[in-house]
């Protein structure tokens, strides 16, 4: 098929990859902008932009696709179909018309459950047992459109956003191929009025550890917020960014340094299997303590 590209970050390369090693036929690819990055604040182009340079495949990066001009020269592609995925921008009823067989959306949530911006954190934050993908036909509301396929697996227990969102972009590429080949053949379920929850854009503000919360919460805060923005505390004026934790038995004051990086909660404890110092790269636990001395209580 003739496809148009609409992705940005990580999480939609293997999505390209994957159309590409499939035999379909590009037309353009449409990314973020170049953004500054980095300490000389240059502009760099987004992971999309990078990749799809290196296949040698025709890159756009407009700042919006309201304009009479942006939707003409997408029509002009006369595509087949625009599969899109993280792309970052709303797509006006003008451009989810322009192709012949629609706009196909591969969105990391079972919907209706987890519409919206950060639908692999909140899952995980939630205590969710499963996630998966789903290939929706877009229309015009957020995340609303019939589903043509989908697929679930189960979140592991100390399961990060960063470990399930490499495993649903791979499963996201897998199905796009898949709803491609079978297009015809398939059809579109409307989601249901029921189970409808948003996934809202992550706040930097939620990302402080408040101990006198249950361990089960905690857990699920640090490995929801993995690696970014980064659970974090501060242990004796220096702000430590957890990345990876577990429930474990254990009980005293919140905030309390049982043994090792095992902390008292609300209720329960944590033990912090991974985390990262200001300055450091991540590190193990053991590693982490073996250069910093622990205070008796985290804030």
């Amino acid at each position: 098929m003739r496809v148009v590209f609409m992705g940005t970050p990580d999480f939609s390369v293997p999505v390209l990859d994957a159309l590409v090693d499939a035999g379909h036929e590009i037309a353009a690819v449409y990314c973020q902008p170049p953004r500054p990055a980095g300490r000389g604040k240059k502009d760099r182009p987004t992971p999309v932009h990078a990749r799809a340079t290196a296949l040698g495949l025709p890159v756009r990066h407009p700042t919006s696709l309201k304009t009479p001009e942006a939707q003409a020269e997408f029509a002009a592609l006369a595509a087949d179909i625009a599969v899109v995925v993280a792309y970052g921008l709303i797509l006006p009823q003008p451009i989810l018309d322009a192709p012949r067989n629609g706009c196909l959306n591969i969105h990391a949530s079972l919907l209706p459950r987890w519409r919206g911006a950060a639908p692999i954190h909140r899952a995980i934050m939630a205590g969710d047992a499963e996630t998966g993908i789903c290939i929706m036909r877009m229309e015009a509301g957020l995340d609303t459109g019939p589903v043509l396929l989908r697929e679930a697996t189960p979140i592991g227990a100390q399961e990060t956003t960063g470990d399930l969102h490499d495993r649903l972009s791979a499963m996201g590429a897998r199905l796009i191929v898949q709803a491609l080949d079978r297009l015809p053949d398939l059809t579109p379920a409307p989601q249901p009025d029921t189970g409808v929850t948003y996934a809202e854009k992550i706040d930097k503000a939620e990302a402080r550890i408040d101990w006198t919360r249950p361990a089960a919460d905690i857990a699920r805060q640090v490995n929801g917020l993995s690696p970014f923005p980064g659970a974090w505390c501060e242990a004796g004026g220096e702000r430590l960014k957890l990345l990876r934790a577990r429930t474990v038995p254990g009980q005293g004051a919140p905030g309390t340094v049982l043994d090792g990086l095992r902390i008292a909660c609300g209720t329960g404890a944590v033990e912090i299997t991974q985390a990262q110092r200001q300055g450091k790269r991540p590190m193990q636990a053991a590693e982490i303590l073996s250069g910093l001395t622990l205070p008796d209580r985290l804030d």
